[in-house]
């Protein structure tokens, strides 16, 4: 098998991993992370990590997006075994240093009466935290004390729908046919192009 390389591509600005025999680019990107503030009667729900990094703190019910999944579906697959109803996004974090983008929903439990949870595979315990609980110098990461302190202070006012896929293309499967007689998003002048590249 041929050896990976760092080396910057052409037309790009900055290092890639590439292969040395054939130049393919093993472009690295960030990881999405995707869960939930889960509410009941003011208190939220949390899990105590059963891995490694952190093992043993406490953070909310999230985890890595995982391929064929939306964001919802992801962040509703969570480590508290609880069924959950997703009410919109609650904040968006970027932890850059690890290569991680954070999409933490507002949540509550699915069940009328007494929530149902219990520790999933990654999780040693889960529990309800009345605000004035939250074991704050357990937290396991800081995007858990920003989500926390976000969906605290959000209450249950309503959060605005985000843009997202139309309801008929959750997957993004479909093409995009333009309206008959649509006119052009923009229009590309052919001067700025050299000689035989514009289209």
């Amino acid at each position: 098998m041929s050896a990976f390389i760092r080396h910057i591509p052409e037309g790009e600005d900055r290092e890639r991993k590439m292969c040395a025999d054939c130049g393919h680019v093993d472009y690295e990107n960030p990881k999405v992370v995707v869960g939930s503030v889960v509410v009941s009667d003011g208190s939220v729900l949390m899990c105590r990590r059963a891995i490694e990094a952190r093992k043993g703190f406490w953070t909310l019910p999230a985890g890595y997006m995982e391929l064929g999944e939306t964001l919802q579906e992801g962040a509703a697959r969570e480590e508290a075994e609880a069924t959950i109803e997703i009410e919109g996004i609650l904040g968006v974090f970027s932890i850059a240093r690890i290569g991680q983008v954070q999409v933490i929903f507002r949540a509550s439990f699915s069940e009328a009466g007494t929530p149902v949870c219990a520790p999933g595979p990654e999780s040693l315990d889960v529990r309800l935290f009345a605000p004035d609980e939250i074991p704050w110098q357990d937290i396991a990461f800081p995007s858990v004390h920003w989500a926390l302190n976000a969906g605290l202070s959000s209450d249950s006012a309503a959060l605005g729908q985000p843009a997202g896929n139309p309801p008929d293309d959750r997957r993004s499967v479909h093409r995009i046919s333009a309206p008959e007689n649509a006119a052009p998003a923009c229009v590309v002048r052919s001067d700025t192009f050299p000689s035989g590249t514009a289209s």
